[in-house]
Order: structure tokens, then sequence, then C-alpha cells
């Protein structure tokens, strides 16, 4: 039985590649923060065969900790600051997180593997954010990296710093450069969440309108359950390497607010969205599309779920649980 450590457990990543890999047959761990954690009832809930451990990406020495009780095979570091907008707002906290805590976790795994650095396999969580100012339409693998907020910045912190400790020592150390992902699990403050819960408030007649940035931002946005089984094919393979996960095709906020509001069966949604200074970025990242060729060549991956069933699986989630709200 494979053993697999998971930070960011708590998350709908950690989600759902706990379920991937406890279907699989692993032995999963999980690592949150703080012996209070509030979303810890949330994993004991949704996947009660992980073990929870107590842990801080930002602590070597909790690191250390969980890597002796957890003894991995697999280490997937998905923890992070992973709200872009936030990361203006709290630079250093977001540096120290979602930077300086892949370096704690590449050492502590360096650490636990001793001599023998095959022993134990890392996946990085890499992000589109990265790309910011892009220099390549579609973006690949090669593209230059040209961050654009604190986030992507931190980001390519944690990349290059897996590429150092795959070049200096020789470990397995592979990063998906994951472009957006969504689920119903996503958390309300990211675009598309907050889109299909305003939409089902709305389509019930409990809110009016909802208030958003910029609606001609563009992204390449798949579901997050095909790209977690992405991440566990990087660690099967015999070389590490970097991916690019994504669906190839972008998307803009309109574009979005129309699938939702449609399937509520609102087709003129102009005077339920206002746009809200307040909710644009300092420096905007105006398209994102990620080339995924090489992740389907060598890895055998290909997203699954489209964009408009996407959408339309969040809006019918949203629905089904502020109707359960409001009934309480």
């Amino acid at each position: 039985m494979k053993r697999a450590l998971i930070t960011g457990v708590t998350g709908q990543d950690g989600l759902y590649l706990s379920e991937l890999l406890l279907s699989k047959g692993y032995e999963v761990y999980g690592l949150i923060r703080g012996q209070n954690n509030p979303k810890a009832e949330l994993v004991r809930r949704t996947v009660p065969g992980v073990k929870l451990l107590t842990g801080d990406i930002t602590d070597l020495a909790s690191l250390i900790r969980a890597f002796g009780e957890a003894q991995p095979d697999e280490v997937y570091n998905l923890g992070a600051i992973s709200f872009v907008a936030y990361s203006w707002e709290n630079a250093k906290l977001t540096s120290d997180v979602t930077g300086q805590g892949v370096l704690n976790v590449l050492e502590a795994t360096r650490l636990y593997a001793g001599d023998d650095i095959s022993k134990v396999r890392f996946y990085q969580a890499s992000s589109s954010e990265m790309f910011g100012k892009v220099q390549d339409v579609p973006q690949r693998e090669t593209t230059l990296l040209w961050p654009r907020s604190p986030y992507g910045v931190a980001k390519v912190f944690g990349h290059y710093m897996t590429i150092n400790y795959r070049e200096s020592y020789g470990m397995h150390a592979s990063s998906g450069i994951l472009f957006n992902h969504e689920s119903p699990r996503r958390g309300p403050e990211f675009v598309t969440r907050k889109v299909t819960q305003a939409v089902a408030r709305i389509s019930l007649g409990l809110q009016d309108s909802i208030s958003l940035g910029n609606l001609d931002a563009k992204r390449d946005w798949g579901f997050a359950g095909d790209y977690v089984d992405a991440m566990w094919r990087m660690l099967q393979q015999d070389e590490a390497d970097d991916y690019v996960v994504a669906t190839g095709e972008t998307h803009s906020i309109r574009e979005l607010l129309d699938v939702a509001f449609s399937h509520v069966g609102i087709d003129d949604w102009e005077g339920k969205v206002v746009q809200d200074p307040r909710f644009f970025r300092p420096a905007e990242v105006d398209l994102l599309i990620g080339d995924p060729t090489k992740a389907r060549e060598r890895l055998d991956w290909t997203p699954k779920v489209g964009f408009l069933e996407l959408v339309r699986m969040m809006v019918e989630s949203d629905v089904a649980q502020q109707k359960e709200l409001a009934g309480r």
C-alpha cells in the first residue's frame, strides 16, 4: 500500500485528490494547521479515510514530525494562500506561505529521504498566474513567466525551487502548472463560485444582484476533479518534469454569466450585475489559455468535464445548497 502526504488537504484540490488516492488503495495523510482547525471536520466528513496530522508549511520542524509519522511515498504540496486578490493586501504572508512554504516542504522531503532520494516523489502545485503578462498564446511549459500579483510571484519562487531541488539533488519533483480549475467545492471568494452562488440566490429570490470587477477577463477553466488526476499521473512517471494542465479553451466572465444565468432561466442578466471598482486588480491578467499537449502526450491525460457542464454543475449544487439553507 502506497502512502501519500497532502498539504492543503482542506481545499477543493486536497479533497478531490484524497478521494482519488483512497480509491487507488493509498493510505492518505493530510496536513492541517492548528489543532482546532474548523475545516478539519469538512475533511473528516468528505473523505473519512484520510488521517489528519497537525503541521504548518511555514514551520520546518512540524513538517519533519509529519513526515516521520506519515512515512510517505508521495508528497503533494497543495498548501498555499491561493486567493489572488488577498495577496495584494498581505504580500508578506502570501510570500511566506505560498513561496517559502514550498522550500520548507521540499527540504522536509529531502531530509526524510536521506541517502535514498528516490524513495519519495514530490508534486508542487504551480499556477497559471505565473504567466501573468502573457508572452505566448497559448501558454506552455516554455513560456516566459511574468507574474502580475504577489501570489504569482510567490508561485514562481516555489516553481523554480522545485526545479532546483530536482536538478541539485536528483529528487523526483514535478510541478503541475494548473490553469483555473473549479468545482462546487470552490471557495465562495473565487469568481466562478461567487457567480454560481449569487445566481442561485437570485433565482430563489434571496438577493437582487452581484458585484464583480472586470467582466472581460478571460480564463481557461476546467474541473478540479479532472486536474487532480493529472497530479497523480505526474508522480507515476519514470522521470520528473513540469506540465501545463489546462483545457486549451478560454472563456470570459461574461460567458460565465451567460451560462450560469441561462441555466436558471434568466436570459438578460445586465440589470443584475454591477461592476465595482473595488474588484478590479491593481495589475490585471487579461488572458490565460493553456496548451496541454505535453500532458496529453506524456501523461495520457485529457479533461473530461467541459466548460458548460462545469458551470451548470456548480449552479445546480448552489441552488440545492441555498434551498436547504433557506429551509432551515
